[in-house]
């Protein structure tokens, strides 16, 4: 009868989820518009960014300089006068403006070492930062290849060669994309099984199932597999629809590799989404622990920063949740192309960490049952 129980009362799950229109939006919106906004929300490169140039010089030098900075990275350079740069940046006309000296082109070619000054608004922070090394970079290139061709430098004896695997454009948007996949899988998961249960216990029903032939081991496994797999399904659609169709990601490896791994992933998931919610005594007591609980998992799982810039004591604690080996498999699966040869260790920790969360969660569930009914 086990099976068959655990059967019944996951399906009941999938009845009382299809009759909430907040958590059928949620998960609509959490796997399409969330997944676009955050590949799409945060330009990957310096984008249209405003620039004035200041020409001092009327060399060959500083109009090579101006002309090298164009669309799509900056708008067409404006040539001002240096009594308008302060009320060019006051008035946010320009994000930059770039002031080559009198006589920078001879002072090139002497060997002496000019001063360009470049003033920034630095209000708008992003652009700032990324396009201040843009600059930088630009007009270096530009002095050392008209120093090169001026004096008919040979060529250097070795060249370096630069070859970028799994993203050969460097597209945030590849990389925005499939990690709030994996991330809205964590999230999704805790909170979809964590109300399922406070909504038992807000709606009295959670006294129906105190009298039926059922037990607490069924109780949660049909929250367990029901809510796994309608967030293992929105998963899978997001990756095929909006990933692969919509932002025209590519995907290196195997996608029903990957819905495996979510799948272990999700066993410890939900299990911690019912251990929550057996502390929790309402709805806004368990988003506040849903808070408390994401931030770490997500910053700290190595899907933001690399685990190797982390803390070794923060990488050893890590080891323990779920979502740390969940983005290693996912990346190396999704990106590299991985197969089962290559990410079982991750599949090995997944199951391991989910038969823990699973048992202590069961243990929690069975003590605090009668307590809220």
């Amino acid at each position: 009868m086990t099976a068959s129980n655990v059967l019944n009362l996951g399906i009941k799950e999938l009845r009382s989820l299809y009759r909430d229109p907040i958590m059928l939006f949620l998960i609509v919106f959490a796997f399409t518009g969330s997944v676009y906004t955050a590949a799409k929300g945060i330009p990957e490169t310096l984008n249209r960014a405003s620039i004035a140039v200041v020409d001092e010089d009327r060399s060959p030098l500083s109009q090579r300089i101006s002309d090298a900075f164009y669309p799509p990275h900056f708008t067409a350079p404006a040539l001002i006068s240096q009594h308008q740069i302060d009320p060019g940046l006051d008035a946010g006309r320009y994000t930059f403006a770039l002031d080559i000296p009198p006589d920078f082109q001879r002072d090139v070619l002497a060997g002496r070492s000019p001063t360009v000054q470049l003033n920034v608004d630095a209000t708008r922070m992003t652009q700032a930062f990324t396009g201040s090394g843009y600059i930088q970079q630009i007009i270096t290139s530009e002095v050392a290849a008209f120093l090169q061709h001026a004096r008919g430098q040979a060529a250097a004896p070795a060249e370096l060669v630069y070859r970028v695997r799994f993203n050969p454009t460097l597209a945030q948007v590849w990389f925005g994309a499939v990690m709030q996949v994996i991330n809205n899988v964590t999230m999704l998961s805790i909170i979809l099984t964590g109300a399922a249960l406070i909504r038992e216990r807000e709606h009295g029903t959670i006294e129906h199932l105190l009298v039926m032939p059922v037990t607490p081991f069924e109780i949660m496994a049909s929250k367990v597999w029901s809510m796994g797999l309608v967030v293992l399904a929105a998963s899978a659609l997001s990756l095929v629809f909006v990933v692969q169709g919509l932002l025209q990601v590519r995907i290196e490896g195997s996608v029903p590799l990957f819905l495996f791994g979510a799948a272990l992933c999700l066993f410890a998931t939900t299990s911690m989404g019912i251990f929550m919610a057996t502390i929790a005594r309402s709805m806004p007591q368990f988003g506040l622990l849903v808070i408390l609980v994401m931030l770490p998992l997500q910053v700290l799982s190595g899907g933001l920063t690399p685990r190797e810039s982390m803390p070794q004591a923060v990488q050893t604690l890590m080891l323990a949740a779920p979502t740390t080996h969940f983005v290693q498999m996912a990346q190396a699966i999704l990106y590299r192309g991985a197969g089962l040869d290559v990410v079982w260790p991750q599949c090995l920790w997944l199951a391991a960490i989910g038969a823990i969360f699973f048992s202590v969660a069961l243990s929690r569930f069975r003590s605090t049952l009668p307590l809220m009914a």
